[in-house]
């Protein structure tokens, strides 16, 4: 997916730090939604990034979407974008997505399942919902990608996430490693990240690994970490030094998306679909995408050609007119 504002902000980010030097037992992010198009633009819950947190290990971004009845083609309609510097991860609780990339890759995406496109040096892709299912309700996630893998080959991967029982609670690990399930799908970071479900009523305690920061993104019923309250649609972030998570469902059956991973500890610059280390990398993958692609389709370049999609590929929006510094947080 896009980041389709028409005015997105640069944000230059360095390692998360708090006024007081200390960090709460749980950061408790709310939600800015963000329309993705015109007038019948799929509307997003964004709880990363923003002023307050970055990064969560290398996750960089989390955009929630849905319910939202999807009985027509094109609820979502993202037409061929480019990203460069991370990797998207797709997942899905309703629904079913159509993704195709500059690779070649032409996916179904449904739930359980996860689609991940690493960007590498550069790619371009389109997403649009299928008229499958009546409902479109999911959450598109980035991951930040180290200095040392940032110039790899794109790539596209697509995988069915095993499930583990946790007492009543199923986990479904999609990225990484949790509780002896291991998804083969690429990261370039200690990561992972996984679908939680709890019947009503129900407490789950997980192991968590100390060097880990984690984050829960709550879906349409509220939940609670570390015994502390996290509004529906809202993110609850657990700084590192956690041995254990411990997630509850105060009002009904609940799900949730469980992210983690080792803090990145590099600098980073992160601007419409771009993350990089400087405003003039930025700034040249812009000029590249409007050069090859938005002028002269033919020529493709480093973001290559997506077949298939019936229409045009989506122009980069203006860049600031000031250059930031990065924030200390």
């Amino acid at each position: 997916m896009s980041n389709l504002e028409r005015d997105p902000q640069e944000l230059v980010s360095v390692q998360d730090r708090h006024p007081d030097g200390a960090a709460p037992a749980v950061e408790v992010l709310a939600p800015r939604e963000v329309p993705l198009g015109g007038p019948r633009a799929l509307l997003v819950r964004r709880t990363l990034p923003q002023r307050r947190r970055s990064l969560i290990g290398a996750w960089c971004f989390v955009d929630s979407y849905g319910p939202t009845p999807a009985p027509r083609h094109g609820t979502m309609d993202t037409p061929p974008h480019p990203h460069a510097g991370l990797q998207t991860v797709s997942w899905l609780y309703e629904g079913q997505i159509e993704h195709r990339d500059s690779t070649g890759a032409h996916q179904l995406i449904d739930p359980g399942a996860v689609n991940l496109m690493t960007a590498g040096r550069g790619i371009q892709h389109s997403e649009v919902s299928t008229t499958a299912a009546a409902t479109l309700h999911g959450v598109q996630l980035w991951t930040a990608l180290p200095d040392a893998a940032r110039d790899a080959r794109p790539f596209f991967e697509h995988h069915v996430a095993d499930v583990v029982a946790v007492g009543d609670a199923t986990l479904r690990v999609f990225v990484g490693s949790w509780l002896g399930v291991t998804s083969p799908v690429t990261a370039y970071t200690p990561l992972v990240a996984a679908e939680l479900a709890l019947p009503a009523g129900a407490t789950v305690e997980l192991p968590a690994d100390a060097a880990f920061e984690y984050g829960l993104v709550v879906d349409h019923v509220p939940a609670r970490l570390q015994g502390v309250d996290v509004p529906a649609h809202h993110l609850g972030v657990v700084a590192a030094g956690a041995e254990g998570l411990r997630v509850e469902t105060p009002e009904g059956p609940l799900r949730v998306l469980l992210i983690g991973g080792a803090p990145l500890d590099e600098p980073i610059v992160m601007w419409w679909n771009f993350v990089g280390r400087s405003h003039d990398e930025i700034v040249a993958a812009r000029d590249e995408w409007q050069r090859d692609v938005i002028a002269d389709a033919d020529r493709a370049g480093r973001f290559g050609h997506v077949d298939g999609y019936d229409g045009d590929p989506l122009p980069a929006p203006e860049l600031p007119n000031v250059r930031l510094r990065p924030r200390e947080q």
